[in-house]
C-alpha cells in the first residue's frame, strides 16, 4: 500500500507520528459507453449551454448556483481566499462511548501506521481505546479541508491497527420524510419473530458472502471473448402480493430454517391449529432476489451461500 498522508495524532501531551493508508478499494464493475455499431468509445465535448460553442479547459471556471438559479463565477483568487488548512495534526477532541456514534455518519476509512519513534505511543493509544471501549473523536485536515473523524481499533490478519474513519457533517444526514405506521403485532406474531431471529442467529463472517454480480459479468465477458455460448443465470420472480398472514409466514420461515439445519421443523414451532389452517390456504410465493447485505433472510439463499463458500474454500 502507498501512504497518502503523513502527520501525527496528538492526545494530551502525547504525539504519535503516523502514515495514512486507504483502508478500502472499490471492486465495482464499470462499463464504457460505446457505439453499438463498431464498439468505438463515445466522447463528450464541453459545450456551453448558451452559445453552443466548445469550451477549452483553460476557459472553465467554478460556478456556484444560487437557489433562484443565478450563477456566481468564482475565480482562482476567490478560491484561494476560502478557509483551508494544511495542518498535519490529527487532534483528539474527546473519547466517547462507541454506541454514541451512529454508523450512518461514517464516510471513508483509513489505516494508521506508526512512523519512526511512534510505535510505543501508538501502542499506548491503541490499548487505551480498547480498554475503555471508546472511540476518539478527532479533527483532521484532508485535501485542504478540515473534517471530523473517529479513531477506533480494528482486528486484522496483520494484527490490531488503529483506523481513522472520516464522518459526515450533521447537516449532511437526511431525515426521512415518511413514517411507518402499522397496527400493533399480536403476541403470537412477536413470539414467532423472536424464534425466527434465534433460529437464524450466528456470527458475521464476511468471507461467507460473494459478489455474484461481478463474477457473472466476468464470466459473461470471458464467454464472449472465447466465442462460447452465453448462459443466463437463474433468476427468481418478485412476490406478486403482500403476505397477509404474518404469523403463518413467520412459522414457515422458522420451519424452513430448521429443516436447513437438519432439525425437527415441528419442535417448538409455536404453531396453532388456526395458524396451520390459515397457512394451508395460502399459496406459496417465490422470494425476491436477496441482496448481499440480506443474504441470510431465507433458507434457500442460506443454502446457496453455503455452497458458494464451500466452492470458494476448495
Amino acid at each position: 500500500m502507498r501512504a497518502i498522508w503523513k502527520g501525527a495524532v496528538s492526545f494530551g501531551l502525547v504525539s504519535v507520528p503516523v502514515k495514512l493508508y486507504a483502508a478500502t478499494e472499490s471492486h465495482d464493475v464499470s462499463f464504457r459507453q460505446v457505439h453499438a455499431k463498431d464498439g468505438g468509445r463515445v466522447k463528450y465535448q464541453r459545450i456551453c449551454s448558451l452559445d453552443g460553442e466548445e469550451v477549452a479547459y483553460a476557459d472553465i471556471a467554478k460556478g456556484y448556483e444560487t437557489e433562484d438559479g443565478e450563477m456566481v463565477i468564482l475565480t482562482d483568487d476567490d478560491m484561494a481566499e476560502l478557509p483551508s488548512t494544511s495542518s498535519r495534526e490529527i487532534a483528539v477532541e474527546k473519547f466517547v462511548p462507541r454506541e454514541q456514534i451512529d454508523p450512518l455518519l461514517f464516510e471513508k476509512s483509513y489505516y494508521l501506521e506508526p512512523e519512526g519513534q511512534g510505535a510505543k505511543p501508538y501502542a499506548l493509544l491503541r490499548q487505551a481505546l480498547k480498554d475503555a471501549d471508546r472511540m476518539a473523536v478527532v479533527t483532521v485536515a484532508l485535501r485542504q479541508r478540515t473534517t471530523i473523524a473517529v479513531l477506533r481499533v480494528r482486528e486484522t490478519e496483520a494484527g490490531e491497527v488503529i483506523v481513522l474513519q472520516t464522518m459526515m457533517w450533521p447537516d449532511e444526514v437526511r431525515v426521512p420524510d415518511f413514517k411507518v405506521e402499522v397496527d400493533d403485532a399480536k403476541p403470537s406474531e412477536v413470539k414467532m419473530a423472536h424464534m425466527l431471529v434465534e433460529t437464524l442467529a450466528g456470527d458475521f463472517d464476511a468471507s461467507e458472502f460473494e459478489d455474484d454480480y461481478a463474477g457473472a459479468v466476468e464470466a459473461l465477458v470471458k464467454s464472449k471473448i472465447e466465442g462460447g455460448e452465453i448462459k443466463r443465470t437463474e433468476t427468481s420472480t418478485k412476490t406478486s402480493g403482500e403476505v397477509v398472514d404474518l404469523l403463518a409466514a413467520l412459522q414457515k420461515s422458522v420451519a424452513a430454517a430448521k429443516n436447513a439445519r437438519g432439525e425437527d421443523a415441528d419442535s417448538e414451532s409455536g404453531s396453532t391449529p388456526a395458524a396451520k389452517k390459515s397457512a394451508a390456504k395460502k399459496t406459496s410465493t417465490k422470494k425476491a432476489p436477496a441482496k448481499k447485505a440480506a443474504a441470510k433472510k431465507s433458507a434457500a439463499k442460506k443454502s446457496t451461500t453455503k455452497k458458494a463458500a464451500a466452492k470458494k474454500a476448495s
